[in-house]
């Protein structure tokens, strides 16, 4: 069976398992150290917890041990990763090839797509290292996906929804040049998100204060059939920084999605990569959680993707302003609104500005802009004044009813079991079946005083024994094997079911265990004879890994020394090399036919200006990509 597995981010073990119960197969959690988000680390005691919660359900954890490393760490990383080993991570995720020149512990290795997994060459060469796994980049097309898959065996892992870097991942160097945060050591300052003047050599400003790197979130929601038909096995959701709301409300999204497509499929090879059935209380909505707007970004077809008005969460959009006046609107509003709501707007200036909601009402509104008279529309009292011209559209960036509902009781997992209750000699024995073939069984030794009113009794063992309540497990099938019930306290069929639940859980949790797999390190030739600053290389073992597999080390990576950044050689190279191009996104792509009026300020050279810095753009048309040079 080909199992599809619905991979969702822990910020933290309560995150974790509330991911866990709104249906998801996988989990990445960030270590006590090393992971690209230094925001988002754990400790071993949490993640231990959250493993346990996890095999449950035949859920796996994979820990982010995805920085670069320096030599002075890696002794310190290497502990970590038996630490994480004996915890009973189900992986790690590494970026550093340092590590692999390490006594490492029987775990499974996935490439981090911080190793810039984009083209065939480099997954084949991954994958013969011995990497059980590649994420893919995010820039990776449907075509390229299915094409990777007819050449290799390895498990593919690929995006499916949230932010997106615009550039690609492990090849940016833009935050460690301007302030020494480096996203490849954790720490990235975003700069991508910031504003910025687009000028041409002549000292055209072409865009004036946009926020021209900073792209919509991904959601390839619609595409998830071609790619589980493009060899893809494991849909990753972005956000190990987001709040529990958007864990639970993407989580549950993308879970409905593939049981759909799996129920539509039944008979097939396809199957869930863990057990039990989520049920929801609440209606999955992608826009009513953080989100920038949505592009599905390179998987079918080059299209406009950034969002320059701005790099803050937009929401759904709501309804359109018939008027305003003070800290009264009224609102043609598309869904109810409710106090507390947060809504946004784009002023006359194209700057996002917002408002809570103090109250609402519904209106009759006269005959006015975008409302016929008579036709309902709602008055919003709203926390301040604003003015606000007719016909704007209102975004609601906090829903502040979804967002009760989350809070709340807002999903359950049950695994379905099978109880048969069985007579024997000194009393009762009660098994638990799962729908993954576990197993747990219990006796209870008991007098046998003949019951008086038999059936009743026979009711009460079914009812004591099947209360499984907050329990992981729900009843698919009751059996009882006693002929003539006997008599037998509630309190001791209670312990009776609470023995056999617990051993249960436990069966389970051996059960999902990873089985160990020993990384065994080869020679095989790299395949490309040298490798420079975009290859990363910070430290000795990382070097010894390439010289291992015959490739000459030409520079060291732009991290190797970022107390000198001004003379670092590593940074004659791209700070930034992008699938994104500004020249395609405003219509100035010079290599489309359609393209014929292309004007004369968008042909030369072009600059992006940022607070005293100026970065030159280099187009790579023949490669159809961007790059950004530092230019001073």
């Amino acid at each position: 069976m080909k199992k599809l597995e619905l991979l969702s981010p822990a910020k933290n073990l309560e995150q974790g398992k509330a991911a866990i119960n709104h249906g998801a197969d996988a989990l990445y959690i960030g270590a006590p150290l090393f992971g690209a988000r230094q925001a988002a680390s754990n400790s071993m005691a949490d993640i231990e917890e959250l493993v346990r919660y996890a095999h449950l359900y035949g859920s796996k954890v994979f820990a982010t041990v995805n920085t670069l490393l320096y030599d002075n760490e890696l002794e310190e990383a290497q502990r970590m990763m038996w630490q994480l080993y004996n915890a009973g991570v189900d992986a790690a995720i590494v970026q550093d090839m340092g590590l692999l020149e390490m006594d490492l512990p029987p775990i499974e290795l996935h490439a981090s797509t911080q190793t810039h997994n984009y083209d065939l060459r480099r997954v084949k060469f991954l994958e013969q290292v011995g990497f059980k796994r590649i994420i893919l980049a995010r820039e990776t097309s449907l075509e390229q996906m299915s094409a990777l898959w007819r050449e290799t065996a390895v498990d593919l892992e690929a995006f499916v929804h949230g932010a997106l870097c615009v550039c690609f991942s492990g090849q940016c160097y833009m935050s460690l040049y301007l302030n020494g945060r480096s996203g490849n050591r954790g720490a990235c300052s975003q700069p991508c998100r910031s504003a910025y003047d687009l000028a041409n050599s002549n000292g055209k400003v072409l865009r004036h204060n946009e926020h021209l790197l900073s792209l919509r979130d991904f959601n390839a929601s619609q595409h998830l059939e071609s790619m589980i038909a493009a060899g893809i096995t494991s849909f990753k959701i972005e956000g190990r920084l987001k709040d529990i709301s958007y864990v639970k409300n993407i989580t549950a999204y993308y879970r409905q999605l593939l049981d759909k497509i799996l129920a539509g499929k039944q008979g097939s090879a396809l199957c869930a990569a863990s057990s039990g059935t989520t049920r929801f209380f609440f209606t999955p909505d992608p826009y009513r959680t953080f989100n920038r707007g949505y592009t599905d970004y390179f998987l079918v077809d080059r299209h406009p993707m950034a969002s320059p008005a701005t790099q803050k969460s937009l929401g759904k959009p709501i309804g359109t302003v018939v008027s305003c006046k003070g800290s009264t609107l009224i609102v043609k509003a598309i869904e109810p609104l409710t106090s507390g709501d947060g809504l946004c707007f784009f002023s006359k200036e194209k700057v996002l500005e917002g408002f809570l909601v103090n109250g609402t009402q519904a209106s009759t509104p006269a005959k006015s802009h975008g409302t016929q008279a008579g036709s309902p529309a709602t008055t919003i009292i709203a926390n301040k004044p604003l003015s606000i011209p007719p016909g704007t559209t209102l975004y609601r960036n906090n829903d502040f009813a979804f967002e009760k509902q989350l809070k709340g009781n807002s999903a359950e997992r049950k695994i379905a079991v099978s109880m048969t209750v069985d007579e024997t000699p000194e009393g009762l024995q009660l098994t638990l079946t799962d729908v993954d073939g576990c197993q747990a069984t219990e006796k209870l030794s008991c007098e046998k005083q003949p019951a008086n009113a038999p059936d009743k009794m026979r009711e009460t063992i079914e009812r004591q024994l099947s209360k499984l309540g907050d329990t992981p497990f729900e009843i698919a099938k009751f059996e009882s094997n006693i002929s003539i019930p006997f008599f037998v306290p509630a309190s001791l069929l209670n312990d009776l079911r609470r023995k056999a639940v617990a051993q249960l859980q436990e069966t389970r949790i051996i059960h999902f265990s990873p089985k160990a797999t020993t990384f065994v390190p080869n020679d095989l030739p790299y395949f490309e004879e040298s490798v420079g600053p975009l290859a990363n290389i910070i430290n000795s073992n990382s070097e010894a890994f390439y010289r291992r597999h015959h490739t000459e080390v030409s520079g060291l990576g732009p991290d190797h020394n970022p107390q000198d950044l001004t003379n670092n050689p590593a940074f004659k190279t791209p700070l930034m090399t992008c699938k994104y191009c500004l020249r395609y996104e405003f219509g100035q792509c010079l290599q489309l036919k359609c393209n014929t009026d292309v004007g004369n300020d968008w042909r030369g050279d072009l600059y992006l200006l940022n607070n005293g810095h100026r970065f030159r753009l280099h187009f790579d048309c023949t490669n159809c990509q961007m790059q950004i040079f530092a230019d001073s």
